[in-house]
């Protein structure tokens, strides 16, 4: 295939806005101006010796969809141009991307530090898969640089974190954590899923991979599942990251990365406006008796407020925390009263949702860990869409008020 209307010199001068819609569009023969849905599972080749070369490596070109196909490389490409990275490859689920990196670049006897807020799914394949194959973790406190150092052992090879956390919106100094583990030789791997590139960059920052789960933001609209991880050539397509994708098959389907790649044409606004309403809530929510507690990164109250504003492109994202006094019969009674907002686990969707993170996400976990996270039985995560904000106030009043 060949690029029309395009150029890599045009792409590096593009706004992010302009990627966003611009970025890895391959056009066929048609000359088709939206990007086009390759559903195949297979490819044919010319001749014995073509098939050979492709097999090979030693000829470009598409072979099977399981490691390569048009539309997924048009998501790949787009990803890619808004995270600044030199190469992009897609997977079934954001946790199908978290699992790829650590069965890529990890062995048996090998070590990882994380942070103790993460999304409980990702504590779990550390806790409860990686350590059955003799990969270790050390959990350490988010945004205390020094712990992650004091963690670092000699067969430590990964850092892992999310930032901000889910659900409780801690940050890390990127840019100084990258320090700490470049000085140990290790390399630092981000989960940029809460902010996307229109608000964090990591790779700007020092990060050496970026992981997201498409499924959120990306998609936007809450329709497929899919994940991504980024990085340099040499780490995430010349390495054992792409052979694992290539050989197990955590694949995006073509389908889910078509949905995907349309929805990056409206991040940048739904980013702006989400961010927009979460800030006018999180204000509303501190203002409420009935609420202890609001955890939001736009928010002076926040303990790394000016941190947020550095790295976050001076938004605190779309994305809310807050506990109410009452526990968790006070935050079921919340949610049990809506009749706008959605129940559901997602979240980045243009429907705002409500969790209630100590059941259901980070469920799982024991009581201690959720502890030593500061996941409370009190509170709640909203992800904020696009609703009218005086509707969600409402909404939450309703459950708010009586508790």
């Amino acid at each position: 295939m060949t690029i029309k209307n395009a150029s890599p010199q045009a792409d590096d001068e593009w706004a992010l806005e302009t990627r966003a819609v611009r970025s890895g569009i391959h056009r066929s023969a048609f000359n088709e101006h939206s990007e086009a849905l390759y559903l195949t599972s297979s490819y044919v080749f010319d001749d014995a010796q073509q098939a050979a070369d492709r097999f090979t490596n030693r000829e470009p070109g598409m072979i099977y969809s399981r490691f390569t196909n048009p539309t997924v490389t048009a998501f790949q490409e787009r990803l890619a141009a808004l995270e600044g990275a030199e190469a992009c490859l897609a997977t079934s689920s954001g946790m199908s991307a978290i699992l790829t990196v650590f069965m890529g670049l990890l062995k048996a006897g090998d070590h990882v530090v994380a942070a103790r807020s993460l999304f409980g799914s990702t504590v779990q394949m550390l806790t409860g898969i990686l350590a059955r194959f003799g990969v270790t973790s050390t959990f350490v406190p988010l945004s205390d640089l020094h712990a992650w150092d004091r963690a670092v052992r000699p067969e430590t090879r990964l850092f892992f974190v999310e930032t901000p956390a889910n659900p409780t919106m801690e940050l890390v100094d990127l840019a100084g954590l990258a320090t700490v583990a470049h000085d140990h030789g290790i390399h630092l791997v981000v989960d940029n899923c809460f902010c996307t590139p229109i608000l964090q960059r990591p790779l700007e920052l020092g990060a050496d991979l970026v992981v997201h789960s498409a499924t959120k933001y990306l998609d936007g609209q809450g329709r497929v599942l899919g994940g991504a991880i980024l990085g340099s050539q040499a780490l995430v397509m010349d390495s054992p990251i792409y052979q694992f994708v290539r050989t197990a098959g955590p694949s995006l389907s073509p389908f889910n990365a078509w949905v995907c790649l349309k929805g990056m044409e409206t991040l940048a606004l739904r980013m702006e406006a989400q961010c927009a309403r979460a800030q006018v809530l999180a204000e509303w929510l501190e203002t409420l008796p009935a609420v202890t507690r609001v955890l939001y990164p736009g928010l002076p109250s926040h303990p790394q407020h000016d941190l947020a504003l550095r790295q976050q492109g001076g938004k605190g994202g779309a994305v809310v925390t807050f506990e109410v006094a009452g526990g968790q019969g006070a935050a079921w009674h919340i949610i049990d009263a809506l009749r706008l907002i959605s129940v559901t686990g997602n979240l980045g969707d243009t429907k705002s949702t409500l969790t209630h993170p100590s059941t259901t996400t980070h469920g799982r976990l024991s009581e201690e860990v959720r502890q030593a996270a500061g996941i409370t039985p009190g509170m709640l995560r909203l992800s904020v869409g696009l609703e009218a904000v005086t509707d969600l106030q409402r909404d939450l009043a309703r459950g708010l008020i009586q508790a």
